[in-house]
């Protein structure tokens, strides 16, 4: 039973302590995808960083069984009894796990309907996420118990991201399911976030991060600085809302694409996306995170802590069918996975070179994370999370169905997390509204559809992407063009260079190349004229300003050359006259601080 006490009921409910015990207190350095996490949580808001659920509840569960199953959990999974001590404003160095103590959990009532009590039951665990966890000792669950006549219909929660992710909170769910509906639970052989940080500090562990560090390395120095560079794109992030597609078709038709090519269904719908993605975006090559690739072996399946780190995919995009990006789509995943532990703050240390070096911005546009696989526990089929929070077993599913859901403020501009594809495709989408109205995310979704069901009956030229999707790819003019694979805007960088140099008088020149494409590939180069009193600016302080603005607009790429000039030629639009004129002083302004 629950060794709990009750404290008295207030505004917002009634407050259980649950006391847990029998546990083994350890400490040990933090793993790196706990450290990628509290590096996050330590920096941004915590809406942002923090994540949420929401349990609906089997019939006849009560309160008392919900607690102790809780209780269960916590003695289960060390990441629950971890807290990690460090100094105001420092990532910490080490975790410690409790053998024994209490957490807190409250209980609401409500008198809502199931479809309502479901829409309150998420109203209640998104509010959970304001307000920052604190690490040195917080439990890392904030667990509201939603009753209606003392049964209860949902459990809402908020976590710390330096406990879990998405991932670890749906084995949380599948095994509290378990242990509420009378099951029982095999005993624990995932690994542990100490045991983890162990490996990952040994001589094998260290090598296999250097790996991942210079597979990034490659990808961020190649492939496109942001996946949607266009006009319409505004800076910032935007509440976006999220879309769900439920769909008995698409299924259907993964099925017969996946014995028409012989390929894993998942790596079917993972070409189907990023086709479809880089379709819209203009793009021939398409770089997405896949947060859950790092689950790709079975002591990680079903660990409980944070293993947030992404995978990073790049896939050639130049085809010239369908299934040419799907023959090529295994390989391209399973080198990005095998690259999906590193040091995060070496790699923020490297990205950090090589932004300043390509000029470049890399931008988290595009997120794919597919939980379809996730090992369940229970005995029965998965429940069926809809919108409305009702079940419907038996029911086979809608043909096609999209619905709305709430709105959140996220960093990246297309994310999907893909819930199941049998017996039915079941993923959400949040499309950036910067970038697509509601009726374009729909039809974003329905085109993906239309190109399983395509891909079902035949290889597909993706030269007839838009007549069998429906989708268009974005517009833009000849302004803009390719530079060191990224689509950037020539007036807008024109306009940053004059900004960057304190407003003089400034000239970007593309070359001598075909419409569309710089000379050899790089950027460009900016021209600059000199003050006619004072000093000139240097390559160095330029490219320093204007890294400046790159770092928040994805249209820009710096040039791959600095020229500052005495004057401006009698006709500033004409690129090959700047390049005739005298040269007071150039360079990549790349140098280093100290370089003379």
């Amino acid at each position: 039973m629950t060794n709990s006490t009750t404290g008295p009921g207030t505004r917002t409910g009634t407050t259980h302590r649950v006391r847990y015990s029998g546990g083994v207190a350890r400490r040990g350095p933090l793993a790196v995808g706990q450290t990628n996490m509290i590096r996050c949580i330590l920096r941004d808001d915590p809406v942002q960083i923090n994540i949420h659920d929401v349990w609906p509840a089997p019939d006849g569960t009560s309160v008392a069984r919900a607690l102790d199953a809780l209780r269960v959990l916590v003695e289960r999974h060390e990441a629950l009894r971890t807290t990690f001590p460090h100094r105001p404003g420092e990532l910490p160095d080490e975790q410690r796990v409790a053998a024994a103590g209490t957490f807190d959990v409250t209980e609401r009532a409500h008198h809502a309907d199931p479809p309502e009590a479901a829409r309150s039951a998420e109203s209640v665990a998104r509010d959970a996420r304001h307000g920052r966890f604190r690490l040195d000792r917080d439990f890392p669950l904030r667990v509201t118990l939603l009753t209606r006549d003392g049964a209860l219909t949902h459990v809402a929660l908020a976590a710390s991201h330096a406990a879990t992710d998405g991932t670890a909170l749906a084995i949380l769910h599948d095994e509290w399911r378990t242990l509420v509906t009378g099951g029982t639970l095999p005993a624990p052989d995932a690994v542990t976030p100490l045991d983890l940080a162990t490996e990952e500090t040994s001589p094998a562990g260290r090598r296999k991060s250097e790996a991942s560090l210079r597979y990034w390395e490659r990808v961020l120095r190649t492939a496109p600085q942001a996946m949607f560079a266009e006009p319409r794109l505004r800076p910032g992030d935007h509440d976006t809302a999220q879309l769900s597609l439920r769909s008995v078709r698409a299924a259907r038709a993964l099925r017969a694409v996946t014995a028409r090519t012989k390929s894993p269904a998942p790596t079917v719908l993972l070409a189907a996306w990023c086709t479809l993605a880089a379709h819209r975006a203009g793009q021939d090559t398409c770089v997405a995170a896949a947060p859950t690739s790092n689950r790709n072996r079975s002591g990680l399946a079903r660990s409980v802590t944070t293993l947030s780190q992404d995978a990073l995919l790049s896939l050639d995009m130049s085809g010239p069918t369908f299934d040419t990006v799907l023959r090529r789509a295994w390989g391209a995943a399973l080198d990005a996975y095998r690259h999906s532990r590193f040091d995060s703050v070496q790699l923020w240390d490297m990205i950090g070179t090589v932004t300043r070096e390509r000029g470049s911005r890399f931008a988290r546009d595009v997120v794919f994370n597919d939980v379809s696989s996730i090992p369940a526990t229970s005995a029965g089929p998965a429940h069926d999370d809809r919108a409305d929070g009702t079940t419907d077993p038996g029911d086979e599913g809608p043909a096609l169905a999209l619905t709305w859901g709430p709105e959140q403020q996220l960093p990246t501009r297309l994310l999907t997390f893909v819930h199941a594809i049998e017996p039915e495709l079941r993923l959400s989408l949040w499309a950036d509204p910067a970038l697509f109205t509601r009726a374009e995310a729909e039809a974003h979704l329905t085109g993906l559809v239309r190109l399983l069901e395509a891909a079902a009956l035949a290889d597909v030229p993706l030269a007839d992407l838009t007549a069998v999707t429906g989708v268009r790819p974005a517009t833009r003019d000849a302004d803009w063009y390719r530079a060191d694979g990224c689509w950037i805007s020539r007036t807008a960088v024109e306009q940053a260079v004059r900004l960057a140099a304190g407003g003089l008088p400034a000239h970007v020149a593309i070359g001598g190349g075909p419409a569309g494409t710089a000379p050899d590939g790089a950027g460009p180069t900016a021209f600059v004229v000199a003050p006619p009193d004072g000093p000139a600016p240097t390559p160095r302080e330029l490219h320093t300003a204007l890294m400046a603005q790159v770092a928040a607009r994805s249209e820009l790429l710096a040039p791959r050359h600095y020229v500052v000039v005495r004057a401006a030629p009698t006709d500033p639009a004409d690129s090959a006259a700047w390049h005739r004129l005298p040269v007071l002083t150039e360079g990549s302004g790349r140098e280093p601080a100290d370089a003379t």
